[in-house]
């Protein structure tokens, strides 16, 4: 159960839209009068227009660059004025982002503008033109180093967390605000009830993870978008390195202002050191993996992730969503089959009435039903969706199948019994092949990759969740780098992820709450951009051979077998009765993942490989889809 943990004393939580009646008794605390029985959700009653912008220079404690004074990061807030007027107190929707003047934020790359006077005039996105005028307040938050805060960006360190937090913290009357960067006139927060929401999308949501796991007080709830959950899984995966040659430190220097560049090279320096090359997991590394601190999590969760998102990919979601579960966070969850996208780019009408009615419930404490509605959203095809209770369903169960040699060298099948030891399968790295190319030759022999497919399901098939492919290989060099990828083979129209996300921005524009001429509060519609294919891939994990008992990396000696487990990222996906299942095992992945130093020749154990999957319904759906009756991969010939 929800409650609410921090009120400012003697201050009522009111909404324009309806005030929760209270009594206060001379004996001393207040005591709740019934529930109301009036509206449901928050209106649109006060004027965008007359809305009061400001900025706020909150001390964060920190001196980053070395200054000799505490840095201040600059936050530019929206909130109505007419509740300014009757005294009535306002929650905030804030976003904290390094982007505001370099890449902008959403399709149309909006910046902060600021009027003659430099008083805030555009708000990038929409959440100022909906919700102001329901009674919040928006609070955009320059992060440490960009734009006009002071500091450095340490890109999910303490600088970059402390942006938000000490704003949270001023919210809610522990930390200091000034009405300038550099002068010394105190500014309070009395006009919030201090209950903070955050929301961003990669960067941003990356920083709302980090913020909820401080388990600062006053944040009531996060809905992070694509957002990072540990920096190091952003830029290797088990030791594999991401295609980002400048690493932790270039994200750094692309946010940074052009006066942070020249006083944070100390700064820079620490991540480039603190992030070697070879994968290896460093002090630096555990401070920006948000999950460790999963357990000090209060608020509500509303994590959204496009399932085809190859820039956070979704290792992101893995231990996190567990770990929030483990600890009974309240959370749900929308998995898109899109790229790097925003829900307001993809699906707007019911994005904007689900993000509506979760702040209202979360931040004004409207009982409207969210929280027992079904747990996740999840996208079947473009623009079709489906829901679930709880998320995973009820009843998926890790269930492992297997790959054993079929007739011709590298194309195999896929099953619930093992290969007999000795069965192995071959193939030689190449850089220069896509997981798509792969996978469109996964029933031919070709030196780059070993394939593995089940015969066309008798039954659908449905992976929710994440899962790993253990993988026991021979290398003929020092170094390999491995990839595994899981294959839905047979026809189907997909968005077209690898091209805008699978969106396509339209020139018309709809219009989203108010605006006026600074801010129109219109923006560009989105519809999906639609292929037809007749292979998908669905989930994919990597590794460098060299961290196969994790991290430090360790010597790979060439003629030495040795078992690696990958993590694939989770997924959500159904492969239709008459379709097949893929298995692919193979070397770097072109265009995500970096080559190794040498060109090995790889030799797969084929008893010590199999794919623990988390499977709707377990090991019986997968006798049922697969109609092996138990029998193992002799059975696959019988399969429907």
């Amino acid at each position: 159960m929800r409650t609410t943990r921090h009120r400012k004393p003697g201050v009522l939580a009111a909404t324009a839209a309806v005030l929760t009646a209270v009594i206060v008794t001379p004996q001393g605390p207040a005591v709740a009068a019934p529930a109301r029985t009036g509206p449901t959700e928050s209106t649109p009653v006060y004027s965008y227009d007359r809305a009061i912008r400001e900025t706020i220079w909150v001390d964060t404690g920190i001196d980053g660059a070395g200054t000799g004074r505490t840095d201040r990061v600059a936050v530019d807030i929206i909130r109505p004025r007419e509740a300014a007027e009757q005294g009535r107190q306002v929650p905030v929707i804030m976003n904290a982002s390094p982007y505001y003047q370099s890449i902008g934020r959403g399709p149309e790359s909006q910046v902060k503008t600021y009027d003659a006077q430099g008083n805030p005039a555009q708000f990038p996105l929409y959440y100022d033109n909906y919700f102001v005028p329901r009674g919040y307040a928006v609070a955009l938050v320059d992060l440490s180093g960009t734009n006009r805060s002071d500091g450095c960006n340490d890109v999910g360190g303490r600088e970059d967390i402390a942006s938000a937090k000490s704003v949270i913290d001023w919210l809610n009357g522990r930390a200091h605000g000034y009405s300038s960067r550099t002068g010394s006139t105190d500014v309070d927060a009395n006009w919030t009830t201090g209950s903070v929401g955050m929301i961003g999308k990669s960067h941003d949501g990356a920083v709302a993870n980090g913020v909820a796991a401080t388990g600062v007080d006053g944040l009531e709830t996060i809905v992070p978008i694509s957002g990072p959950t540990s920096w190091y899984d952003y830029y290797f995966y088990k030791g594999a390195s991401t295609n980002s040659t400048e690493g932790i430190a270039g994200q750094s220097r692309y946010v940074h202002s052009p006066e942070a560049k020249a006083r944070c090279q100390a700064v820079d320096r620490a991540l480039v050191e603190g992030a070697p090359r070879n994968g290896n997991r460093t002090a630096m590394w555990e401070e920006r993996d948000f999950v460790t601190n999963a357990h000090k999590v209060r608020a509500s969760v509303f994590a959204v992730h496009g399932l085809q998102d190859l820039n956070v990919r979704t290792q992101h979601l893995n231990k996190w969503w567990d770990a929030l579960a483990a600890n009974g966070v309240e959370r749900k969850i929308w998995l898109s089959t899109a790229g790097h996208s925003d829900p307001f780019d993809f699906r707007r009408q019911e994005w904007m009435s689900t993000l509506h009615r979760w702040f209202d419930h979360y931040l004004m404490e409207y009982d409207n039903g969210i929280d027992r509605e079904p747990m996740a959203d999840i996208e079947r095809a473009p623009d079709q969706w489906t829901t679930d209770r709880v998320w995973p369903p009820s009843g998926t169960r890790t269930t492992t199948l297997r790959p054993v040699a079929g007739p011709v060298a590298g194309v195999g099948t896929l099953g619930t019994e093992a290969a007999p030891a000795g069965a192995t399968a071959e193939f030689t790295d190449d850089p220069k092949v896509k997981e798509t190319e792969w996978a469109a030759k996964i029933d031919q022999p070709t030196p780059d990759k070993a394939g593995f497919t089940t015969r066309p399901l008798s039954r659908d098939l449905r992976l929710s969740g994440h899962g790993t492919v253990t993988v026991r290989v021979t290398p003929s060099t020092g170094s390999a780098t491995l990839s595994a990828v899981l294959v839905d083979i047979g026809p189907a129209t997909i968005r077209n992820y690898s091209s805008g996300g699978g969106i396509t921005m339209l020139p018309e524009k709809d219009c989203v709450g108010s605006g006026n001429t600074s801010d129109t509060g219109c923006f560009k519609k989105g519809v999906a951009n639609k292929t037809e294919v007749d292979r998908t891939v669905f989930s994919r994990g990597w590794a460098d051979l060299g961290h196969y008992a994790d991290s430090p990396r360790r010597e790979v000696v060439p003629g030495k077998p040795y078992t690696i487990t990958l993590d694939l990222g989770t997924a959500d996906h159904v492969v239709p009765a008459g379709h097949r299942l893929g298995l692919i095992v193979a070397g770097t992945d072109a265009g995500l993942i970096d080559a190794p130093s040498t060109t090995p020749k790889l030799t797969v154990d084929l008893h010590g490989t199999s794919a623990a999957l988390p499977l709707v319904g377990g090991y019986p759906a997968s006798l049922r889809g697969m109609d092996t009756a138990g029998a193992g991969n002799s059975a696959v010939g019988r399969l429907k």
